[in-house]
């Protein structure tokens, strides 16, 4: 396949979402665009997914032609058009869902099997999350008195609605995908959807309770490859590993780390989990 056939797929993908979900809400909220404006951004959409359809078809049929089974090809030719960060985004955005379905019907925790030790981790954000569910239905009431036009005033709800429930998601992500210590020793460590990282027991050179109030982001490496898996500006526990350990950053980047911090409601209960791992 040629190169610029793959590039001008994903460059008509990234061009072409924003304004199929602008489109979306509009019509979610009632307000239909223009005939005119419908019908040509329909066309450069149909044209944008024609051209998908026939790159990713070649590489399928490449990636077939060289021995590859059918579930490889078609991952094969999904990987080479849509960029990572995209696959990632939309894959933690349906895991979220799927989550806030799993909460609200109070079922088991995900990966958590007969036997495991279960850490929860949500202690620090709950508060913060449900005052961001607060705020912004107060925000959608008050938008709705302070905004004349109605059609904006739709498009805002809808987009106040699609946030309130992207929130709630996140937290039921976390709330169903705890920390989990198997009987063998192995270690999960797990933001929500957004972050998995698996230590394997013979990789825990020590493990201990250290409460730190780090700065940064969510994922954070320093130089040395400490990571910090921060939850409410904090960790409170600390695993040092025997040789650095791979793991993926939320958007797909690939990185090492040599220490890990990250928080945990009962540390004390995690680390002695972890220090005795029962025998086979």
């Amino acid at each position: 396949m040629n190169a610029n056939a793959i590039r001008a797929a994903r460059t008509g993908v990234a061009a072409v979402l924003p304004m199929e979900l602008a489109l979306l809400v509009c019509l979610a909220a009632g307000v239909r665009p223009p005939g005119w404006a419908l019908a040509l951004a329909e066309a450069v959409v149909l044209g944008v997914l024609l051209l998908e359809a026939a790159v990713l078809y070649s590489l399928y049929a490449a990636s077939r032609a060289r021995g590859a089974d059918p579930a490889a090809a078609r991952r094969e030719a999904v990987r080479a058009v849509v960029p990572v960060p995209v696959r990632r985004l939309v894959l933690h955005e349906l895991r979220a869902c799927g989550a806030l379905v799993r909460w609200a019907l109070r079922r088991p925790p995900h990966g958590v099997r007969p036997g495991d030790h279960a850490a929860p981790y949500t202690g620090p954000q709950t508060a913060m999350m449900y005052g961001l569910v607060f705020v912004s239905l107060i925000e959608t009431v008050a938008l709705a008195f302070l905004i004349p036009w109605p059609a904006v005033h739709r498009v805002v709800l809808v987009l106040d609605v699609y946030g309130v429930a992207l929130v709630l998601a996140l937290h039921a992500a976390c709330v169903t995908r705890p920390h989990v210590v198997r009987p063998d020793g192995t270690l999960r460590i797990r933001y929500g959807a957004l972050f998995d990282l698996t230590v394997p027991p013979g990789a825990v050179a020590s493990v201990r309770v250290d409460r730190r109030y780090p700065e940064g982001r969510l994922v954070t490496l320093s130089e040395d490859g400490v990571l910090d898996l921060i939850v409410g500006s904090q960790t409170t526990v600390t695993v040092e590993l025997s040789h650095p350990l791979p793991f993926r950053r939320p958007l797909g980047a690939r990185a090492e780390a040599r220490v890990i911090r990250f928080h945990a409601d009962e540390p004390r209960a995690l680390v002695e989990a972890l220090r005795q791992p029962t025998p086979p």
